[in-house]
């Protein structure tokens, strides 16, 4: 085959996940020659306008990406996986899941007490529902800021005054060789990261034999493990980026645990639980817990 052809997002944080992949592949096929193709999605073009444009940002940042793989433009789609919808278009396919990064969030600019050190009605930067419905549920007071944009605009906005303290996602800020100093991280048994934060998609065309090869030798196969049950579990509720639900899987001794929570938008009434299995059945351990904690009252949280 010619050139296997990536196509990923212009972002500095795209570009520099995208950099992994060719370097990994690289490692694995030293003789394989690797394009980049970048490729503006719907998602970026709605980040410049309006604040209230961000309902139904979820799938925006892969449509064109998506596009480009069904017509033949490019042969991988590189993603951020908390981007990448429960549900893939017919024809492609998840191709492989490399290791894991953090999952983790990180408060910034606050202090090393962390949630509970921020002052009286301070003003917390997210545009996402995940984040503003635990940050509610832990502290009422805070005045959650909506605060979208890449990473250094956000950062920007805070070194400017607009909030007093922001939450980004901790493998973002590493991949971009960011060290904020002051930064505390947010524990993911305290704070539940959204679903496959921390972890790259790498998206094919499921016919296509030999990229998915390929891509099968810088897969991962405990990371792909853990974001099976964490896809399950979103497919099961019908969540997407405006659902205030967040599930992280970890995996010791041959046995997942899955974690999850749904909550409203303000974090007043709040389901969380957990369930564990064996690392093949994965997908069933996600739909499995998601049906439970909707019987449970998780429809009700949610509005249904």
């Amino acid at each position: 085959m010619g050139a296997l052809r990536l196509g990923t997002r212009a972002s500095a944080l795209a570009r520099a996940q995208t950099a992994l992949v060719v370097r990994a592949l690289s490692a694995r096929h030293p003789a394989l020659s690797v394009e980049v193709v970048l490729i503006q999605t719907s998602g970026d073009r709605a980040q410049r306008g309006p604040v209230d444009t961000a309902a139904g940002l979820k799938g925006l940042f892969v449509k064109e990406i998506e596009e480009a793989l069904a017509a033949g433009r490019v042969d991988v789609g590189v993603h951020s996986m908390k981007d990448l919808p429960a549900r893939l278009p017919p024809g492609l396919a998840l191709g492989a899941v490399p290791a894991r990064g953090p999952a983790h969030d990180v408060l910034i600019g606050g202090p090393a007490q962390g949630l509970a050190g921020l002052a009286a009605g301070a003003r917390v930067g997210t545009s996402s529902v995940r984040r503003r419905a635990q940050l509610l549920a832990r502290r009422r007071d805070l005045r959650v800021t909506p605060l979208r944009g890449n990473v250094d605009t956000r950062l920007r906005r805070w070194r400017e005054g607009a909030v007093d303290a922001l939450v980004l996602a901790a493998a973002g800020l590493e991949r971009l060789g960011i060290s904020e100093p002051g930064a505390h991280a947010l524990p993911t048994d305290e704070f539940l990261p959204p679903v496959g934060q921390g972890a790259l998609a790498l998206e094919c065309r499921a016919d296509d034999a030999a990229t998915r090869t390929l891509l099968a030798a810088i897969g991962d196969v405990e990371s792909a493990a853990a974001v099976a049950a964490e896809r399950a579990f979103l497919l099961a509720v019908g969540g997407d980026c405006n659902t205030p639900l967040a599930a992280h899987a970890t995996l010791r001794d041959g046995t997942l645990r899955l974690r999850a929570l749904l909550t409203d938008v303000d974090g007043r009434r709040w389901i969380e639980d957990e369930a564990s299995g064996p690392v093949g059945a994965a997908t069933e351990l996600g739909r499995t817990l998601a049906e439970r904690m909707l019987r449970a009252g998780g429809a009700e949280v949610l509005g249904r």
